[in-house]
């Protein structure tokens, strides 16, 4: 059987070509097993499996969650909240804590970016990066590109903009590491004080009209204004950014030809994306929660081969 080249899924950018592939021919599995009228296999029925969330998190942490009980691995939930890091326990201590359980994988998000790289040197089990900071969210690429070469067939070649709030979204950076291994090409779009300043030496192509990005693309893939994250304003109002990049159907409609519409959730309807658009046959987004799973599932199978 084909493995992994990593012990731990921390990044995109830490992966090969052939781990992406691997990743979603396991997938595609395990994408059969959820088709079917009992959704269980028993392939982690040994394996303990803890999902440590420092930040709040409602699809990824529910997505990984079904993923675990679907492969019948024993899960525990820990939430920084409601826990002892808000008594001051460092995070290697809370963690080694848990391990001390007899947990055998890690499934991680955390506010701070290089948190789960960090973790990975000093304990033994599998680590998985939920998500960290404004750095890396791995799975969810994955998950995405799984999308496209559902639906378009295969990813090389094929032609993606991002677009939104690059500078504060750990999305857009997975996704350029996934899209560009597997051979696609990217764009960022977004007003330029939400594009970081040195995205061009990531070779992707820059644009701040969105209405010349799509025509330029196969797919968009649409993020969030993540407001949490930003200190201070970078745009004048809502209004405005939805004003000048925001996409309804009317814009979808006047393209000449038909493109993919992604986003990675949750939707500010109304401000990146209409209803209309959303819900158009144009958009793959429910289709991407899906993939969500069986992509997960794909994950931490292979990792515990590797455990």
């Amino acid at each position: 059987m084909q493995e992994l080249s990593v012990r731990h899924l921390l990044g995109i950018k830490d992966i090969t070509p052939q781990d992406i592939q691997l990743i979603f021919e396991t997938a595609d599995n395990f994408k059969d097993v959820l088709n079917r009228p009992i959704k269980k296999v028993p392939s982690l029925r040994d394996i303990t499996i803890a999902n440590v969330f420092f930040e709040n998190s409602t699809r990824t942490r529910l997505s990984f969650e079904l993923a675990e009980k679907r492969l019948s691995a024993d899960v525990i939930n820990f939430s920084s909240s409601s826990s002892s890091v808000k008594k001051g326990e460092t995070l290697l201590d809370t963690v080694n804590n848990i391990l001390a359980m007899k947990v055998d994988m890690i499934v991680m998000r955390h506010s701070s970016p290089g948190a789960p790289h960090f973790l990975s040197k000093h304990i033994k089990a599998n680590i998985v990066n939920a998500g960290d900071g404004t750095h890396e969210h791995p799975t969810q690429a994955l998950l995405d590109s799984f999308s496209i070469r559902e639906r378009l067939g295969e990813v090389a070649g094929k032609k993606v903009v991002i677009i939104g709030d690059i500078l504060h979204s750990r999305v857009a950076l997975s996704n350029i590491f996934a899209l560009q291994k597997q051979g696609a090409e990217v764009m960022v779009c977004g007003p330029s004080t939400l594009l970081p300043k040195h995205i061009t030496q990531l070779g992707v192509k820059v644009e701040t009209n969105v209405r010349r990005a799509l025509e330029w693309c196969d797919v968009a893939n649409v993020l969030r204004i993540q407001l949490e994250r930003q200190q201070m304003k970078f745009f004048p109002s809502l209004r405005e950014y939805t004003l000048y990049y925001g996409i309804d159907k009317k814009l979808l409609d006047s393209l000449n030809k038909e493109i993919v519409l992604m986003h990675p959730g949750p939707i500010n309807r109304g401000v990146e994306l209409s209803s209309d658009a959303a819900d158009s046959n144009h958009s793959i987004i429910l289709n991407q929660v899906e993939n969500g799973v069986a992509i997960r599932m794909a994950v931490l199978y292979l990792l515990a081969q590797n455990g």
